[in-house]
């Protein structure tokens, strides 16, 4: 098991946070906790990075599906870059990955 951690960064385009460890019951709540203290504004991005995650349950999608819509509510896009493979799958089969914009990594959903 490892820890979760979230490293914020500013991007021209916005936030971007680097996810990485477990993101899951026990500590999706770090991530939802720190939404609502991004400095996010209108036409902005926020990146989150997952390619450090080595794993994501129900309760870290449901923390994923909370900062989409805390982008939202600042009239901000959001994108997911280097969502790990066996994550990708579950955002496909539940159909968000026709919610998120998906990136091979945060470089490449920064310059989008």
């Amino acid at each position: 098991m490892s820890p979760l951690k979230i490293t914020t960064r500013d991007a021209a385009t916005g936030p971007v946070l680097e996810i990485s460890g477990e993101l899951d019951y026990a500590n999706a709540a770090e991530l939802r906790d720190l939404l609502p203290t991004l400095p996010l504004r209108a036409g902005q991005r926020l990146v989150v990075d997952l390619g450090g995650m080595e794993f994501c349950d129900s309760s870290g999608i449901t923390a994923l599906i909370a900062a989409r819509n805390h982008a939202q509510a600042a009239q901000a896009d959001i994108a997911l870059a280097a969502v790990p493979a066996n994550t990708l799958r579950v955002l496909r089969m539940v159909g968000l990955d026709q919610v998120f914009a998906l990136h091979p990594d945060s470089e490449t959903a920064i310059g989008a």
